[in-house]
């Protein structure tokens, strides 16, 4: 009787055991609520926004052609800095390349990119519901570049060329952006065509930052055009400051 009633407890033990696993851990047949995902969404994106006054990074840009990725036609490396009160700067450390595609393209993507940032503008622009339709996609808990991630479908709420009709990752823990991918829910140009875009970022001091982006068009005016980012060396100052 006493093996017996060992054998029941330790199977209770067991139990117990794999039910405190199953919810602790977020891969175990978790049913996701799509509206605590999206509320995380939404508070990850103001979370940043109110948490960081300004920051500087150095960026680099490199233009491929004709589906040659191997050698840029183009390249420019800036130092942005962005302030809340007045949103993003620009100053070029080096450049090379066709001097037609750094004016027209990669001038044009910073150009975009100071707009976009300004205060009244950005706020147009941030992945937030207030800006999209979002719905949880099926499939629960994803990897996506090393995290546990939710998948989200992108429906913009009105046709931007700085919005995505796509598809977003965010971690499943706190909500923060991981992934976009989508195109352009409206040109740019007449002359820029349909852009197919993805943007990668990284944790920085418990806020999502851009770390790689790329962009992809077959235009009239260029042919098939490549743009990749590649973003490093942030120095977040936060609301209070460092």
């Amino acid at each position: 009787m006493k093996e017996c009633s060992g054998a029941r407890a330790s199977l209770g033990i067991a139990r117990l055991l794999l039910l405190l696993v199953a919810a602790s851990s977020p891969l175990v047949g978790q049913q996701l609520d799509s509206a605590a995902v999206l509320h995380k969404v939404d508070a990850a994106v103001m979370a940043r926004v109110d948490g960081i006054k300004g920051y500087t990074a150095t960026e680099h840009y490199s233009v491929f052609r004709n589906k040659d990725e191997t050698h840029p036609v183009a390249e420019m490396t800036v130092k942005t800095k962005y302030e809340r009160e007045t949103g993003k700067s620009y100053q070029v450390l080096s450049e090379s390349g066709s001097t037609l595609m750094r004016s027209l393209v990669l001038q044009a993507i910073l150009d975009n990119e100071k707009h976009v940032n300004e205060p009244g503008v950005r706020e147009g622009a941030w992945i937030t519901t207030a800006n999209y339709e979002m719905q949880v996609k099926p499939g629960g808990i994803q990897k996506m570049d090393g995290r546990d991630c939710v998948a989200i479908a992108l429906t913009p709420r009105r046709k931007e060329p700085y919005l995505l009709l796509g598809t977003l990752w965010v971690d499943a823990r706190n909500g923060e952006i991981v992934r976009i991918e989508g195109k352009g829910s409206k040109s740019s140009s007449v002359f820029t065509g349909e852009t197919e875009m993805m943007r990668q970022y990284v944790d920085i001091n418990g806020f999502g930052e851009a770390m790689h982006a790329r962009a992809e068009s077959d235009s009239f005016l260029f042919g098939p055009t490549v743009v990749t980012i590649d973003y490093k060396d942030y120095q977040i100052q936060g609301r209070t400051g460092n």
